[in-house]
């Protein structure tokens, strides 16, 4: 939590020196412009909001003060940080996960019956035990998730160039993304899992879940749009930052339902480093569409090399 908030202080510190900097010369020559002022408060309210969210969601996460078992020590933070490779690029059967094992179970002890018991039951707040198979699907959906994000982020550098212009269809790529996480997010809930569409959304995860599919879908959609009409992009053009800003701010707010605490906090300190990029990517892109000049060409690379940073980190994420 308090390295989640130093991040996001550092940043609002970066454009607090631009700003003062900028009110300085403001002093000396009253005819300085000051559209930059202007777009850098913009950000700052943003990533304001953004720390706040983070207080709220953070401090509310185990372990708590009142908890002194199962803490983690530097050791095995250290452990699960080290990167490993390669990255799990194939994927358990579904019926190898706990959620199929059990279901198959109680079909078959309710054979008789008219109405089988469902294992899964959304928002009864019931946590299932994981077996690895479990931590190996998850594995295996973030390093995906992970290889869409680097290519993303990669052909919009190469769109800068000249020669790269093919580039601009990058938005696609979000499309693709959110249609792999919609199948494969939430194994217990629908079209895989036994759970109804919409009884899934009653358990805050899987709602989380779609609501980061629908902002993937979205700003994918409005970005393909704003490549394809180049040099008049319109409002249109600031869906994308604001939802890349919106779900960065979101992650910090995500949570999951995992009964062993030491492995629920070092799967949220996983998140914390994806979130604040998500965030400076964000509102880097804000940046690059509302001013010009030598910021906007800065922020142009800025939030693309933060988009590769989040598939990096995606393709080293694990669970055990």
């Amino acid at each position: 939590m308090t390295l989640a908030k130093v991040g996001l202080l550092l940043m609002l510190l970066t454009l607090g020196a631009g700003n003062y900097f900028l009110v300085e010369r403001l002093r000396r020559d009253p005819t300085t412009p000051i559209l930059r002022l202007k777009r850098f408060a913009e950000i700052e309210v943003g990533i304001g909001l953004t720390v706040l969210l983070a207080a709220a969601s953070l401090t509310s996460l185990p372990p708590g003060v009142d908890l002194p078992h199962d803490r983690l020590n530097w050791h095995e933070i250290v452990e699960r940080a080290t990167p490993q490779w390669p990255p799990r690029l194939t994927s358990p059967d579904y019926d190898k996960l706990t959620v199929a094992q059990l279901q198959a179970r109680i079909t078959l002890a309710d054979a008789g019956r008219a109405n089988a018991q469902a294992a899964y039951v959304p928002g009864e707040g019931t946590i299932l035990p994981r077996n690895a198979e479990d931590i190996a699907w998850s594995e295996y959906n973030h390093h995906w998730a992970g290889i869409f994000v680097v290519l993303i982020g990669l052909l919009a550098l190469v769109e800068h160039f000249r020669w790269g212009r093919w580039a601009r269809h990058w938005p696609l790529l979000f499309l693709a993304m959110a249609a792999f996480l919609f199948f494969r997010a939430d194994e217990q809930a629908w079209p895989l899992g036994p759970a109804g569409f919409f009884e899934s959304l009653r358990d805050p995860e899987v709602t989380q879940h779609r609501i980061f599919v629908l902002l993937i879908v979205a700003f994918g959609l409005f970005e393909w749009r704003v490549r394809l009409r180049c040099s008049k992009p319109g409002p249109g053009a600031l869906v994308f930052p604001l939802t890349t800003a919106l779900g960065g701010a979101l992650l910090l707010t995500h949570s999951h339902a995992i009964a062993n605490i030491k492995d629920q906090l070092l799967i949220e300190m996983s998140h914390t480093p994806l979130a604040l990029c998500g965030v400076a990517a964000g509102w880097a892109r804000w940046l690059e569409l509302r001013l010009d000049g030598r910021v906007s060409r800065a922020a142009a690379w800025i939030w693309p090399v933060a988009f590769i940073l989040v598939g990096l980190i995606l393709l080293e994420y694990r669970e055990a």
